[in-house]
């Protein structure tokens, strides 16, 4: 893949890059970037690393895979480039934010301002197949990306880990919670919002006061 990791991750993860199962991850992602159209672009794959150091995390958000239409996914979860309409989770989540701090509704779907922050906005899988969503899971992404959720829990204390949905709650499993404050809830994507499983966890407003609460600078969502 024509794509290279951050310094202040490299060096915590190049075991992962020495296992064959990155090295089969790699030819099988320039194998689909050389013969299909993929998502985001080669040089977006680890943007969510790239906007947010290893030393800086503080929140952490997990996502599934990218979205897989045509000039969306930037390579960090649940953002899209900023001259796109907001996805339904998207929408969801900024209204959320609204009802729950009283920012307005913002007008750029572009959440690399959040990254810049400390918020690792991090998909299990990184990159997908243009119209097929899913198309690259279970070929290694997750293994990868489980490390680094492994790595964040050991290694560092006091970090908000949001959870939304079933996949990213059995993903954040093995996340320590008397070392970090977990927040679970539903998806925001309207099939979960729209039972009610999803507005009104206020995890905006609850990560701020976490932060607040031990000192570190809080999060202008």
């Amino acid at each position: 893949m024509n794509a290279s990791i951050s310094e202040s991750w490299k060096s915590i993860l190049s075991k992962e890059f020495e296992k064959s199962y990155f090295s089969q991850l790699t030819s099988f992602v320039r194998s689909e970037y050389k013969d299909h159209t993929c998502y985001p672009s080669g040089n977006e794959i680890f943007a969510a690393f790239d906007h947010c150091s290893v030393e800086d995390v503080k929140v952490v958000i997990l996502g599934q895979d990218p979205y897989h239409g045509a000039g969306q996914a930037n390579g960090l979860c649940f953002s899209v480039q900023d001259s796109m309409p907001h996805p339904p989770s998207l929408m969801n989540i900024y209204k959320e934010l609204e009802q729950d701090t009283g920012k307005p509704y913002p007008t750029n779907g572009d959440l690399s301002a959040w990254a810049d922050q400390g918020v690792l906005l991090l998909n299990a899988t990184l990159t997908v197949r243009a119209s097929e969503a899913g198309s690259h899971q279970r070929q290694g992404w997750e293994v990868f990306t489980d490390a680094v959720i492994q790595h964040l829990s050991d290694e560092k204390e006091n970090l908000v880990f949001l959870l939304w949905g079933g996949y990213a709650k059995k993903k954040g499993r093995k996340i320590d919670h008397k070392k970090h404050l977990v927040l679970t809830s539903g998806h925001p994507s309207p099939l979960s919002a729209n039972r009610g499983y999803w507005f009104g966890n206020k995890h905006f407003s609850k990560t701020n006061s976490y932060l607040k609460e031990i000192g570190k600078p809080q999060i202008k969502w």
